[in-house]
């Protein structure tokens, strides 16, 4: 059974972000992500992108990785799962600029990249 939105979002902890006057560009490669297609039940294995403008906070790496870590077993199209994330990180970091991508290893000779923004361009 698939939990919801919220229960992964309350893993994310911040902290002050040491420039809030400045834009500057952060971006985190998380090379090693999981999840399970709900449809096979068989494990997606992608690498997941943020690149953010931080606004007053920025987001603590390690809860990030345990966020991460918690879509293991967690049965999510490709294109849910980083719509997702993208929801997590907004709701919790707040940024002035967020992009997430997905990139997901191949799987029956195709491969999948998804890509959303916030604010929507």
């Amino acid at each position: 059974m698939n939990s919801q939105p919220s229960d992964f979002r309350d893993l994310l902890e911040v902290f002050d972000n040491p420039a809030p006057q400045r834009n500057f560009s952060i971006e985190h490669h998380c090379p090693e992500f999981t999840s399970v297609c709900p449809k096979t039940g068989q494990p997606d294995y992608g690498v997941i992108v943020f690149t953010y403008v931080p606004d007053q906070v920025c987001v603590e790496l390690k809860s990030l990785k345990m966020y991460l870590q918690r879509f293991r077993n967690e049965g999510i199209f490709y294109e849910a799962v980083t719509n997702r994330i993208l929801d997590d990180f907004v709701a919790v970091v707040q940024p002035r600029r967020l992009r997430v991508e997905s990139r997901w290893t191949p799987r029956g000779g195709l491969n999948s990249n998804i890509i959303v923004e916030y604010p929507e361009t």
